[in-house]
């Protein structure tokens, strides 16, 4: 792997982390694509090293906020601890299913069969939405359920497989279940804190160490272009779904899984 091609994989890596379009399936395209091979599932993990910081400093009041309301009661407590609960899926797939994760999940045909099919339930998602605002409120952020959060956590435990897509499937999951739209969107970013953190902790003591001290530049520009790209994408979709649908990803989704079957069966 060459700097330019670490750049490109953490500018990927940044957009599509927390734009909904799956940002593990565009880095399974995107290495084979540009033809690396090397260090795999350890230096995507690295990426993700850099989004966990955008999403630290984009959400560092509210993060604060929740670790001192673990410890100090307030009104951020219930949802301080439904996101710990929702993290609990998640972690207990990444544990069971890593090693399909580094090899069988990582098939470009894979990840456009589930490009596809969870565009489609994004687009139910907004429809539903649209028929159930007629008849009652959905719930602001602070207003979230155990069911909600615990159907939400499930979600981001199926997004292990890439394609499926982290912010996509939680968001959606979010929606169906009542949440308003940047509610959903917010929870799912502040979801991502703990399980991207326990996702870096366990591969780097599982040897990606010795990847990242052996590659340090190649690892350095990774991770700054996925802070730098995850800070434009995590400002620019918060504001745009305050005011738009997810079709237009969801869109996006079948053309791109569309084009990604035609080329591997070609």
């Amino acid at each position: 792997m060459n700097i330019i091609q670490a750049l490109i994989l953490g500018i990927v890596q940044g957009l599509t982390e927390f734009i909904p379009v799956s940002s593990s399936g565009h880095l399974v395209l995107f290495h084979q694509w540009l033809g690396v091979t090397e260090h795999g599932l350890a230096f995507d993990v690295a990426l993700h090293f850099g989004t966990l910081m955008a999403i630290l400093i984009y959400f560092h009041e509210d993060i604060i906020s929740l670790v001192r309301a673990v410890f100090v009661r307030s009104q951020q407590t219930k949802l301080a601890w439904l996101i710990a609960m929702a993290t609990i899926p998640a972690a207990a797939a990444g544990f069971l299913l890593q090693d399909a994760a580094e090899s069988t999940f990582r098939s470009s045909i894979l990840v456009a069969m589930n490009l596809i099919l969870v565009a489609f339930l994004m687009i139910g998602a907004e429809y539903y939405a649209k028929k159930q605002t007629q008849n009652k409120k959905r719930n602001k952020l602070n207003d979230t359920t155990t069911k909600q959060a615990l159907a939400v956590g499930l979600a981001q435990a199926a997004a292990i497989v890439p394609g499926v897509s982290r912010s996509g499937a939680t968001i959606t999951t979010g929606i169906f279940m009542g949440m308003d739209r940047v509610a959903a969107t917010r929870f799912s970013f502040l979801l991502g804190v703990p399980i991207m953190l326990g996702a870096i902790t366990k591969v780097m003591f599982d040897g990606g160490l010795s990847s990242v001290q052996n590659e340090a530049t190649i690892f350095a520009v990774g991770v700054i272009s996925a802070f730098v790209s995850g800070m434009f994408a995590i400002n620019f979709l918060i504001k745009y779904l305050a005011k738009h649908s997810l079709n237009v990803f969801a869109y996006y989704r079948i053309g791109l899984g569309i084009l990604v079957l035609i080329l591997a069966l070609a």
